[in-house]
């Protein structure tokens, strides 16, 4: 994905808050070989480029001054209430630097798998994103992962799927999370009927 930033001289809340006036959005670029560089984008742009899961998990071409570099989102802060986007940053990425990032989990097939088809299975996507480590020509805008192997009562791990060239997971101590968890159905079980509160004596005054 590419888009276009501007930019900007001047910081501070009072310049931030005339730019969102504006229709601007206020950010930051920062990282690699150059110097940090305050920058401004199009706030109407921005909102619907955020919408989409590539602008969050890609690599993207930043056109800056005439020249055009790569970076990927790192951070943004939205308005409490508002549909409004306060501030946004970013960092460039150089060919031979490692990146470390969140990439979404496309599950697919699950429907026809086993324990869905036949077994009528509970499916739980207990992940939906996983942490890799590579560099930018091997970051992958998503990884997709095949269900149609599901079975009763066994779960999907990490060291299931099959990643692509030059990504590793990053699992943090944790040796084989789950991915995805397959569960029985529940059994329907019927109350049995309360049985009917036994009757009071009716009270009355006896005869002396």
């Amino acid at each position: 994905m590419k888009f276009v930033a501007f930019e900007r001289a001047k910081q501070g809340t009072g310049a931030s808050r005339r730019l969102r006036n504006s229709g601007k959005t206020p950010g930051i670029v920062y990282g690699g070989t150059g110097e940090a560089k305050l920058i401004e984008l199009d706030h109407n742009a921005l909102w619907h480029a955020l919408k989409k899961e590539a602008f969050h998990a890609s690599i993207l071409d930043m056109e800056l001054n005439g020249q055009t570099s790569k970076v990927l989102l790192r951070d943004y802060q939205m308005h409490p209430y508002k549909q409004l986007v306060l501030h946004i940053d970013f960092q460039r990425v150089e060919a031979n630097t490692t990146l470390h990032m969140k990439v979404p989990l496309h599950y697919s097939g699950e429907q026809d798998s086993e324990a869905v088809k036949t077994d009528k299975c509970l499916v739980n996507h207990v992940v939906t994103e996983i942490e890799v480590a590579c560099i930018p020509a091997n970051l992958p805008e998503f990884i997709n992962v095949d269900l149609s192997g599901l079975k009763k009562g066994v779960s999907l791990h990490v060291n299931d799927i099959t990643l692509p060239n030059g990504v590793k997971v990053i699992t943090h101590g944790k040796p084989n999370p789950v991915l995805v968890s397959v569960t029985a159905p529940a059994e329907e079980v019927e109350a049995a009927p309360a049985a009917p509160a036994a009757e009071a004596p009716a009270k009355g005054k006896g005869k002396k």
